[in-house]
């Protein structure tokens, strides 16, 4: 066996599946964290597609990530078990601008426990968090779903990649028995530029852990967030 086939064998296989209702950004979030890309055009997954990622957690190859991005019309088919069966984690999507998308988490949950004997880990996972000015689901509100059915919940946002790394390797390390250090976590927590359509420049109020970047005009800034 040559040594990279043996650095393979050795990787911990984690299986993570997205599930959630159509468009609230599940292939974009993993797109994004695989690929480092976004697009505006959705198309929706038909079935379930299938990404791999290898990460490092304190410095060395210890994982590689199966990522299982479930189509939103699963719901109502017949493959939901297939997909779900031997997962290590279920991640259920929402979409912060949707109310629905919440509610609707109840069918979800039961499809998985169905389809799902054995417990797992499981997150609620709020998209589309750079929509602010268009949040119907409120942090506290997704927070205390998520405790009274003891999931993580997490916000991240698909187009401007904040928190999408950070996640997953959250998600990583408590399967793999590791805590992360503040360094670590910060390596995985870059810049975000967000483009701020305002009258003014923004200030520290206007963006939560972000500070005043230079101004781009009277009508347009970037907010720079940490």
């Amino acid at each position: 066996m040559s040594d990279s086939e043996e650095e393979v064998s050795l990787d911990k296989q984690l299986k993570l599946v997205l599930v959630g209702d159509p468009c609230t950004g599940k292939t974009s979030i993993i797109r994004r964290y695989c690929h480092q890309e976004f697009s505006r055009q959705y198309f929706p997954t038909a079935g379930v597609d299938f990404f791999l990622k290898r990460i490092t957690v304190h410095g060395k190859r210890d994982a590689t990530i199966q990522l299982w991005d479930v189509g939103g019309s699963a719901l109502d088919g017949k493959m939901l078990d297939k997909y779900i069966f031997g997962a290590h984690v279920v991640i259920y999507v929402i979409d912060v601008t949707s109310s629905s998308t919440l509610d609707n988490l109840g069918q979800w949950m039961q499809a998985v426990r169905t389809a799902q004997a054995k417990p797992v880990l499981c997150a609620v996972l709020g998209n589309k968090c750079d929509m602010e000015h268009q949040r119907v689901i409120r942090m506290d509100h997704q927070q205390r779903f998520a405790s009274d059915h003891g999931f993580f919940s997490y916000v991240v946002s698909a187009r401007t990649g904040e928190n999408i790394s950070l996640f997953f390797q959250k998600i990583a390390a408590e399967l793999l028995g590791i805590k992360l250090t503040r360094a670590e976590q910060e390596e995985h927590q870059p810049v975000v530029k967000a483009e701020i359509s305002d009258t003014h420049v923004p200030m520290v109020s206007d963006c939560v852990s972000g500070k005043r970047a230079q101004s781009m005009g009277a009508k347009s800034a970037v907010c720079i967030l940490q």
